[in-house]
């Protein structure tokens, strides 16, 4: 029984020295989280997201078209900003990821429609795409499972203090999340919903 408790002390220990060595400034909460306003001229607050924005793959028949995107309200602080497209009701256990980008520039307010396609060259320069759960590096319409309830997919602007995250376009979502949890001082969101039928 003693060879238990030292076991698990040493354990503790080792524990604890791990967690000594995260950065603890990155560690930080920082002030109260301001709220911004995010809209689209393509998808509505509620309402079923269009054809032209669902994605053309797993037997959906969509545009694939990224929506446009303005926002406003960014603190005097915002160094870069980021955008995700999430649904948390995929039967993944983790929700989906369709869309994330980062340092998108300071002085940017908008994406215009289709600016998820690396090939249209509408990205605003030094934003970076990583990867979805898709595995691609570019924007991913939805295309919930036939005949599940109608998926919800939210749209989420960040305002960053810092105009380069510590990642790239290989970095996968849950790594742009980590960060962004530490880096967002602002942030809006708006929510549509997207279903097929069986």
């Amino acid at each position: 029984m003693i060879g238990k408790f030292v076991l698990a002390g040493a354990a503790l220990v080792v524990g604890i020295g791990l967690a000594g060595n995260v950065d603890a400034a990155a560690m930080k909460k920082g002030p109260a989280m301001g709220k911004m306003s995010l809209t689209s001229a393509d998808i509505k607050p509620g309402a079923p997201i269009a054809d032209e924005q669902v994605a053309n793959l797993f037997g959906c028949k969509g545009g694939n078209v990224s929506p446009e995107l303005k926002w406003s309200g960014a603190p005097a602080g915002a160094k870069s900003f980021a955008v995700t497209i999430y649904d948390p009701d995929a039967p993944t256990g983790s929700g989906f990821w369709h869309w994330v980008v980062f340092n998108i520039p300071a002085n940017v307010t908008e994406l215009p429609k289709g600016a998820g396609d690396p090939k249209a060259g509408s990205m605003p320069s030094g934003a970076v795409q990583s990867r979805t759960d898709f595995g691609i590096q570019s924007y991913g319409g939805p295309c919930p499972p036939p005949g599940d309830k109608a998926h919800r997919y939210i749209i989420t602007v960040f305002a960053v203090d810092v105009d380069h995250l510590d990642a790239d376009a290989n970095a996968a979502p849950a790594v742009i999340g980590f960060n962004l949890h530490y880096h967002t001082l602002a942030k809006g969101s708006l929510i549509a919903k997207y279903g097929r039928a069986k």
